[in-house]
């Protein structure tokens, strides 16, 4: 069987990726990216962080993704009945970006795989890993081409950033279930006909139907609106079977889209998707790394996908560098510890949304402009700043606040 030697096996071509690759490349390292599927290819996550806006700078991948023209967000609103909460991210708490984008990721992931790949990268597509071995750190891979032929990749370390397809977790025995809420998603896109002019035509809403049930809006600059429904898998079950009945039945219940989308054509049949949420047993070890969803994926409430994948994907290379140049990596510490610790802040947000602890928060009136200020900056996806009081007592002051209010109490008195 044919054989070919890099120094680093980057496995998927999304955004974690194409970062690790682009930065292992610019840093002269022999990198190669594997992926299964076919490009431009559908995938949700339509909705990014501001925090990712970092790691496509330092990849090198920023001006390529400026020059596309996507739909800036520069925010996110929340809508429940006539309650409206919207977060600017301008106006949050330390420092950082201060928009990101919202883009179909079909056209979002080829960009940067196709900036990959001009900066010198290989990216091989329809080539799918059939079995990993390992000695030591190395490791030799079997891949298939779309051809159906079968080769050898020797790697001094594999990047899994594989996302949905968990490639390493699926051989490796590595899957575990998520803590967080079991909850299933129907969405498709449409032509936004409707659409109003301006700020209020773009923003991405969160239109809240019950506490545990919300409908996603999310437009993009090319006319079309990714549009879906997330709740508790019991209720999206409840639903109709056909997937376009059941989205048109939840239009119906929002009496802020109901005009604007209820009669508009969807432009594929709505995809179901049911318990999302992932995790593992691990997320490194001898000669490999997991990134992105191929190790977590939490709720796509707050667009926190794509921000752990990038992170992931660009510490995963500069911890690769940096024990390619001699130094000890702790890759529990420096890597898994790190990573966990952004994972379990979002994951406590996910979960007091579900509880609506969260909301109570968002829609108390007046607002508290220190206390919206943290939680912006969470939104933000600034979720390692320990400085903020709603990152470093994450698992405390949501609940704590929410039961002051509750109780006819405020945030000041917190």
């Amino acid at each position: 069987m044919k054989k070919e030697a890099v120094d680093v096996l980057v496995i998927g071509a999304g955004p974690s990726g194409c970062v690790a690759s682009a930065y292992l490349n610019k840093n002269g390292v022999k990198v190669k990216v594997v992926e299964k599927a076919r490009f431009p290819r559908f995938v949700i996550g339509e909705s990014f962080l501001p925090r990712s806006m970092e790691h496509y700078e330092e990849a090198g991948l920023l001006e390529a993704l400026k020059a596309k023209k996507f739909e800036i967000k520069p925010g996110a609103r929340f809508i429940r009945g006539e309650d409206i909460c919207f977060f600017d991210f301008s106006v949050k708490f330390g420092d950082g970006w201060d928009w990101t984008w919202q883009a179909p990721r079909a056209d979002f992931d080829m960009t940067l795989a196709e900036e990959v790949q001009r900066q010198g990268v290989e990216v091989c597509f329809e080539t799918e890993v059939t079995n990993v071995e390992f000695k030591g750190t190395d490791s030799l891979t079997t891949v298939k081409n779309k051809e159906g032929e079968a080769y050898q990749i020797e790697a001094k370390f594999i990047i899994d950033s594989s996302g949905y397809g968990r490639v390493l977790p699926r051989l490796l025995n590595l899957d575990k279930p998520s803590d967080v809420t079991e909850n299933s998603a129907i969405f498709t896109h449409v032509k936004d006909e409707r659409r109003v002019s301006g700020g209020e035509g773009t923003l991405i809403s969160f239109d809240i139907l019950e506490t545990q049930v919300w409908l996603w809006v999310i437009p993009f600059s090319n006319g079309n609106t990714s549009i879906g429904v997330v709740g508790p898998t019991k209720y999206i079950n409840s639903l109709p079977e056909d997937t376009e009945v059941a989205l048109r039945e939840v239009i119906n219940r929002s009496d802020y889209y109901r005009e604007r989308y209820l009669h508009t054509e969807f432009l594929f049949k709505p995809h179901k998707i049911q318990d999302y949420s992932c995790a593992v047993k691990q997320n490194y070890g001898p000669g490999f790394v997991l990134t992105g969803n191929s190790a977590e994926f939490l709720d796509p409430v707050f667009s926190s996908g794509v921000c752990f994948a990038t992170e992931s994907g660009l510490l995963s290379a500069k911890l690769f560098l940096k024990e390619q140049g001699g130094q000890a990596v702790d890759w529990e510490k420096e890597y898994s510890d790190y990573m966990k610790r952004g994972v379990r802040v979002f994951s406590t947000y996910v979960k007091e949304w579900y509880t609506g602890n969260l909301q109570t928060l968002f829609f108390h009136r007046p607002e508290n402009p220190d206390v919206k200020k943290k939680i912006c900056s969470v939104l933000a996806g600034y979720v390692w700043n320990e400085d903020n009081p709603f990152v470093m007592k994450h698992d405390r002051v949501i609940k704590s606040m929410a039961y002051l209010i509750q109780n006819g109490g405020s945030p000041e008195e917190y």
